[in-house]
């Protein structure tokens, strides 16, 4: 079976992430898969066997996501939107799949209608019929505006078949974010998370007791970093090695700051500065404490790892979504969680020293298999689907 998984992301790498496992997955089964990306490039992201088709890239120009801007840092216009739907629909009609999968839309992803809702016709009227599916995290952001929700709601009647959330209902229901979840209970299907095991092991002695402090993507992580690398002085853990990894949207001034203020009158090898690591899951299996915001897939890996935790969640410009993951798992004694309002290298010292004096966390108790949950899922439906 053919599959074209649409992927977009705006800003931090973690849809790519979690898009990546699902594809492995996908491919793994015997799918033949195709991906349309409509992000800029992610290095060091593994794709598995899947044909990866870039797109025109777009990106936010901050965590307002009001301004997309194209290749060139201009925003987007009528013109590049014809140009993007055009190159999409030529690929749907090169690949005509069986099933089309398509990332966080229509709960997410609005701007993007204008490529989208075409393409999710043609696959519609398609003869035979592709298997329409969406797959969306656990936790939306909230929404201020109850028609524009019903309206997601709405699209997801019209146009698709499935809606994998990758989540537990048990943990978080998909309605505890998206409140007209009841009127799509019959399109929903629960993966379980989306957690892949590290595919590559950190070099010899790397992560071993350290303090590994990571901020996804990186671009909204330098304050983090910055008040990890003060903190340090002021917390128990200072004569341990602190690892910082600065992400790849981290601005490169940001980056060279660092690495200064790291190299003042600390021992060489006490404090690390390095970019993003694939093997960030083998680090954290080993570490002696993770600190990092709350995204899903960081959060994931530090579950998986079974490690002390502090999440400083990212809740800038209305975000909700990582403190209310954060939130749920520190209730279940997985971490400490600092407010990214008001965090201070005192405030962050605390809870450091507060996470390695608490008990070791519990053993997760959370489905992490998500990936391969959701191609079966999509094998399943698709049979079903040719059969009838």
């Amino acid at each position: 079976m053919k599959v074209l998984f649409h992927v977009q992301h705006l800003l931090g790498i973690g849809h790519v992430r979690r898009a990546a496992a699902i594809a492995r997955a996908l491919t793994e089964a015997g799918f033949a898969v195709t991906v349309a990306q409509g992000g800029f490039d992610v290095p060091g992201t593994d794709w598995g066997g899947a044909e990866v088709v870039p797109l025109p890239p777009v990106r936010s120009a901050d965590t307002g996501f009001r301004t997309l801007l194209d290749a060139e840092d201009r925003p987007i216009d009528a013109g590049w939107k014809k140009r993007r739907a055009a190159e999409t629909l030529a690929l749907l009609a090169r690949t005509k799949p069986d099933i089309l999968l398509v990332e966080t839309f229509p709960f997410g992803r609005r701007a993007f209608a204008f490529e989208l809702v075409p393409m999710l016709e043609i696959a519609r009227r398609a003869s035979p019929r592709s298997l329409i599916a969406c797959s969306v995290r656990d936790i939306l952001v909230d929404k201020k505006d109850p028609a524009k929700v019903e309206a997601m709601a709405d699209t997801a009647l019209a146009l698709f078949d499935l809606v994998l959330v990758h989540g537990d209902p048990t943990v978080i229901p998909f309605e505890a974010s998206f409140p007209p979840a009841p009127r799509v209970a019959g399109l929903i299907r629960y993966t379980g998370y989306v957690g892949a095991p590290s595919t590559r092991e950190a070099p010899p002695g790397d992560g071993v007791d350290e303090v590994i402090v990571s901020v996804g993507g990186g671009a909204v992580g330098a304050e983090l970093l910055r008040t990890a690398l003060a903190a340090r002085a002021l917390s128990g853990q200072k004569r341990t090695r602190w690892r910082l990894l600065a992400g790849p949207d981290l601005p490169a001034g940001a980056v060279a700051e660092l690495t200064a203020a790291a190299a003042d009158g600390v021992p060489p090898g006490q404090i690390i500065v390095e970019p993003a690591r694939p093997d960030f899951p083998s680090l954290l299996a080993r570490c002696r404490l993770s600190v990092s915001q709350a995204g899903y897939n960081t959060v994931m890996d530090v579950v998986r790892a079974g490690c002390r935790a502090v999440f400083v969640p990212f809740a800038a410009a209305g975000e909700t979504e990582q403190t209310r993951r954060a939130d749920l798992l520190a209730a279940r004694g997985h971490c400490l969680v600092v407010p990214e309002a008001g965090l201070t290298p005192q405030r962050l010292a605390r809870a450091v020293d507060d996470a390695m004096a608490a008990p070791p966390p519990p053993r997760a108790a959370l489905a992490l298999d998500g990936a391969r949950t959701a191609a079966a899922l999509l094998r399943d439906a698709a049979e079903r689907r040719s059969a009838a």
